[in-house]
């Protein structure tokens, strides 16, 4: 461990009692919520030195069984917990033992309002003097060492909504590890790599190694199945808010845990059909500068479907934003539509041309949580919806959201559901229903899967698809080389703020990547 976060630390010895005994321990956990049995007598034990993973489908409790833990709900009556052999109640939320189960929550629970700074004081309190004032230039120094170990350039006196979704996540995972005394503890880590590239995954990875080599447990929640082997001693996979199996990870394969998860066979490799013949472009960008990018241009073909990558702080996570006239600072390039527009429009005016965006914070960026998945479905549409009298037409409204929850797939109760009742594949669903419903020549997405299962990612490779059979062009930004291996059919490579590479077709590989994003050709 660094050593300004774990100096008490000492590692147990295997075999003794102490080292024996779970360091967490749940059973007969369950929850209901109206008529939905969210968790069904769930049990699930932690060891010290441990990192179990817990996996299941989209739905499946795993949130659910996170926010017990973290106090934010109460588990039903009969349900046992132990943390370190001693009883606790799953709603507490107060208390020197609680303090020993540190949580990194899917949604991070970061004030966007508020510094990197501010944020980890929140959770842990300011520095102060005698006089009771604040030190902010050591609160600054504390915050600089924690992000620094990510090699992310963060400047912790800047507001969190001006961060990139991959900045905000190291934050919050800084705000767990700050103080960290992790001897016969346990960190809950909640899908914690869904926006990071390879580069940060691999130094996170090393962060919850050491953790564990300190003799801490880790509960890592996570869909993506290299992780998992790359990463757990242990999962436990839970379906229909069950736990179906907890198996040492030695003793499974992929396609095996995949089985577990979606309760049936199922393929998990998925490659791009062949590209098309090359079509007229759908999309011309010229000269784009926003942020770091410096003159970036390219065409997107009809039925394309184009990867634009990178490291962070490349750039790339930019581009789409860019593009679709989304991004918050100064933009300058020109876009083109051709065949609805034949003119060229400055970038920063991009958003009037039709080009929707899934954007990759879906839970600040795409959804409205307090309106229901039929009004987050047709928000954009609500101009066509209108009768004669420029009153809302609710038939048509809801014919529209029916017709398209069926077509993409959404699990929920319906339309008038509210839409934070719906797990995250099935919210990333309505999203890109709402783009597609839009009828566009095309579509833009950022990191489309991040925080999705095996099978939710598998159903929107093949959404994203048929949106491309059928001739719309389809930028893909994403850091998840799974996601450009399986999806694109070209792909750009930004690389301190220019397109420095480009990769076509078979030569697409998760190597030719990682080499061009790291510049080590």
């Amino acid at each position: 461990m660094h050593a300004d976060t774990s100096p008490e630390i000492t590692r147990g010895t295997a075999g003794t009692d102490e080292r024996d005994r779970p360091v967490l321990r749940v059973s007969g956990l369950s929850k209901r919520f109206g008529g939905t049995q969210a968790l069904n007598d769930v049990d699930l034990d932690i060891a010290p030195g441990e990192i179990h993973a817990l996996t299941g489908p989209n739905g499946s409790g795993k949130s659910t069984l996170i926010k017990i833990l973290a106090g934010y709900h109460h588990a039903e009556p009969g349900a046992v917990a132990e943390l370190d052999g001693e009883a606790f109640d799953l709603g507490q939320v107060t208390g020197s033992r609680h303090d020993r189960l540190r949580f990194v929550h899917q949604e991070l629970g970061l004030v966007g309002e508020l510094s990197a700074t501010d944020n980890l004081a929140l959770s842990r309190g300011f520095a102060r003097t005698a006089f009771g004032n604040i030190r902010w230039s050591e609160m600054e120094r504390r915050t600089t060492a924690l992000v620094e170990r990510f090699g992310l350039g963060i400047d912790v006196r800047r507001p969190l909504s001006t961060a990139t979704p991959v900045q905000r996540a190291v934050v919050a995972i800084a705000a767990a590890l700050q103080g960290w005394e992790g001897r016969r503890g346990v960190l809950v880590l909640d899908e914690p790599t869904a926006v990071l590239p390879p580069g940060e995954v691999a130094r996170l990875f090393d962060i919850v190694r050491e953790i564990r080599d300190a003799g801490a447990g880790v509960l890592y929640v996570s869909h993506r199945m290299d992780e998992i082997f790359a990463l757990a001693d242990r999962v436990t996979v839970i379906r229909g808010g069950r736990r179906i199996a907890t198996r040492p990870v030695a003793e499974l394969t992929p396609r095996s845990l995949a089985e577990l998860m979606a309760g049936e066979e199922m393929e998990t490799g998925h490659r791009p059909r062949l590209a098309p013949a090359p079509a007229e472009p759908v999309l011309e960008v010229r000269d784009l500068w926003a942020g770091p990018l410096r003159g970036v241009g390219f065409d997107l073909a009809r039925g394309e479907r184009l990867g634009i990558t990178g490291l962070v702080g490349s750039g790339h996570e930019v581009v789409p934003y860019a593009v679709c006239g989304a991004y918050p600072g100064p933009v300058r390039g020109r876009v083109r539509l051709p065949g609805r527009s034949e003119r060229w429009v400055d970038a920063k005016d991009a958003g009037g041309s039709g080009i929707p965006l899934v954007p990759a914070d879906r839970a600040g960026e795409g959804v409205i949580g307090d309106f229901s998945v039929g009004e987050n479905l047709t928000l954009p549409l609500l101009d066509r919806l209108r009768a004669r009298a420029g009153r809302l037409d609710r038939r048509r409204e809801s014919a529209l959201a029916e017709g398209w929850i069926q077509k993409v797939g959404v699990r929920t109760a319906g339309r008038g559901a509210r839409i934070t009742t719906l797990s995250g594949g099935n919210q990333q669903k309505v999203v890109m229903a709402r783009c597609l419903a839009q009828q566009p020549p095309v579509l833009v997405l950022c990191e489309p899967t991040a925080g999705v299962d095996i099978a939710t990612r598998l159903q929107l490779y093949d959404l994203i698809e048929r949106q491309a059979d059928d001739g719309m062009g389809v930028i893909v930004s994403s850091s998840d080389t799974e996601d450009l291996l399986a999806l694109c059919t070209r792909v750009l490579v930004v690389r301190d703020g220019r397109i420095v590479r480009e990769i076509s077709g078979r030569d697409i590989t998760e190597r030719a990547l990682l080499h061009a994003m790291e510049g080590t050709e």
